[in-house]
């Protein structure tokens, strides 16, 4: 894992200054590679061939091609067997077999790779500058056209080292208020965009081209639920000891639930003496300690069960007034959400024993685990009674909200914040109706997919939600720390064979992710099963209530905090907003923190209108 930068032009003093802003994601070792018409720049976290050799920038055996990398890629071994015939390494490095790759299969080298990767390649021959990001989306890659100026890096604070206008994109801005992150391919300031997940960039003189490289999934014929649960859970041990691969010392995070404990149980396979992370937080019994470390505890009885080596984090409403604005400056482009800076302590202190941490994240998207696939499957069957019934049922229950028109309307009910909340706090010249959200997302995934619901928003979430916002925020807070976090269940091998079964296997009527706690139910403690859906929530609503929080929050939510986007709200509703939250009269923590992020990022980054 590493940090890359680069542009279309030669100059040697701003690409060093690109190279030094991204120090914290590669402190092993860095370096630089400048021509005529390319700029190269990377940062080493030194994880697979720790030598010098595979320092970066690296060149092929003829000189003509050169690369930046960040991320690992997990099958570098069998494809270096396939090479070795026809290409003579000089490394035992991951780099060196893309350099391999593109020389005998050029672009394609992609679809061979499984991974999690941003890179470009500067091919002498052709003039070509070929970049590409990993079929998940794990990795950023940042770019900046203004169809001349081509510049691209793994975080945004490098590319904002060249002069250019810091102008908030207004259409990102309503997605981010709506959804709290900015959807791809844009970012929040104009002329920056997000290289989409499995795509490609080839930049030839002044000419941009992106495409995607959509890996196919072979057809299966029927497999009964028995033997498709046994094949899951092969695949699943295989993928982590595929993501095992490494030079340095390797942890988990352990969150309490169902997926961080089967990587952590098929990590146990092939290593002994595993360490173990896990975040909790500092309250009261008022405060309901009990409710919000339920999952915590759950972490440190099941390192026990597996006689791992546990290590906490306690966090506090006083670590987070401390953190945020560091966290938030982080984050390039603001994503919003109150476990960002659990996120970026658990990774400080996670970094002091390992370098690499294996997570449990994906498991809910690709295999069922949230309560909107189960209803959005209920509302098909439902859609399905008379109309004459359906009306009965929606005048007498609640089961009203099931019966939407469309996809995306349901979608929208589930996903977005409201415009009636938003609208009050949000200036009306920038301000744009939820229409104008539901037109992005139906046109760019639900309108994509087929009939079942379910499988439809597991879909478009991986797609969406996975890199935008979760994967784009993991990236920040563990690189911050030079800490590598590898996502299993994001295996390349495991996405495509997860597209493979049925829905009905996945989600039912009464239980969501069901396939994949039934292949690990013999494997794992009894006592991780049958606990409800909490996810990885924080007490964000009380921090807001702590006094200096709350103090912070006020200072920070006010129309002096910054002069550029003094325009951007309406700073009275928002004051009433934050003081009923306060004095307990409303739960407003969405839209409070959503703001509080946005302020902090603006701030830092000086975007302005």
């Amino acid at each position: 894992m590493c940090g890359i930068s680069g542009f279309n032009w030669k100059d040697e003093e701003k690409i060093t200054s690109m190279m030094q802003s991204l120090s914290h994601r590669g402190p092993d070792a860095d370096g630089i590679f400048v021509d005529e018409n390319v700029s190269l720049a990377h940062n080493r976290l030194s994880i697979i061939d720790l030598s010098a050799d595979a320092n970066q920038p690296m060149f092929d055996n003829t000189g003509e091609l050169a690369v930046v990398f960040n991320g690992e890629i997990y099958n570098f071994r069998e494809l270096k067997k396939e090479l070795e015939e026809v290409y003579e390494f000089k490394t035992r490095s991951d780099t060196e077999v893309i350099l391999a790759g593109y020389t005998v299969w050029g672009k394609d080298v992609v679809r061979r790779l499984n991974g999690m990767f941003g890179f470009a390649i500067w091919d002498k021959r052709s003039g070509e500058l070929f970049c590409a990001r990993d079929h998940a989306g794990i990795k950023p890659f940042y770019y900046f056209w203004d169809g001349a100026r081509f510049i691209f890096a793994s975080e945004i604070k490098a590319i904002l080292k060249h002069d250019m206008e810091r102008t908030i994109n207004p259409d990102a801005f309503n997605h981010y208020m709506r959804v709290l992150y900015v959807p791809e391919p844009m970012t929040m300031i104009k002329n920056i965009y997000k290289l989409p997940p499995q795509s490609t960039l080839i930049l030839k003189k002044k000419k941009l081209s992106v495409s995607s490289y959509e890996s196919l999934v072979n057809e299966v014929a029927p497999r009964s639920y028995a033997e498709t649960k046994d094949l899951l859970r092969d695949k699943v041990i295989k993928a982590v000891e595929r993501q095992l691969v490494s030079d340095v010392p390797i942890g988990v995070y352990l969150s309490g639930g169902i997926d961080s404990s089967a990587v952590l149980y098929s990590m146990t396979q092939f290593h002994k003496n595993i360490e173990t992370f896990s975040v909790g937080f500092t309250l009261s019994e008022e405060e309901q300690s009990e409710k919000f470390n339920k999952d915590f505890e759950l972490a440190k009885k099941t390192a026990d069960f597996f006689s791992a080596k546990h290590n906490e984090v306690l966090v506090s409403a006083q670590d987070v007034c401390n953190n945020f604005e560091e966290a938030v400056g982080q984050c390039d482009d603001p994503v919003s959400n109150p476990t960002s800076v659990a996120m970026f302590l658990l990774a400080k202190q996670a970094k002091e024993k390992v370098s690499v941490v294996l997570t449990g994240s994906g498991g809910d998207e690709l295999f069922g685990g949230y309560e909107r696939y189960r209803l959005a499957l209920i509302a098909d069957y439902y859609k399905k009674l008379p109309k004459v019934l359906r009306a009965v049922f929606n005048m007498y229950t609640k089961v009203s909200k099931l019966d939407y028109q469309n996809q995306i309307d349901f979608f929208a009910q589930v996903m977005f914040e409201k415009d009636k909340t938003l609208s009050k706090v949000v200036s009306s010249s920038i301000f744009i109706e939820d229409a104008h959200s539901k037109k992005y997302f139906n046109e760019q995934y639900l309108s994509r997919c087929g009939n079942d619901s379910a499988a439809c928003f597991m879909e478009t979430d991986q797609k969406s939600w996975l890199p935008d916002y979760f994967f784009m925020l993991s990236d920040k807070m563990s690189m911050a720390s030079a800490l590598e976090e590898r996502v299993p269940f994001v295996d390349k091998e495991l996405v495509n064979f997860s597209k493979t079964i049925p829905t009905r296997y996945k989600v039912d009527f009464f239980k969501t992710k069901k396939i994949l706690k039934d292949a690990f139910q013999a494997d794992l403690p009894e006592f991780l099963f049958n606990q409800p859906k909490r996810g990885w929530f924080s007490p964000g609503a009380k921090w807001l209530r702590d006094p200096a929080f709350a103090d912070f929050a006020r200072g920070v939510l006010s129309s002096d905090y910054y002069q550029g986007t003094k325009d951007l709200f309406n700073w009275p509703e928002i004051e009433i907003m934050l003081e009923k939250h306060i004095k307990k009269k409303e739960y407003n923590l969405t839209t409070l923190w959503a703001l509080l992020t946005f302020q902090v990022w603006a701030k830092k980054y000086q975007v302005t209108l």
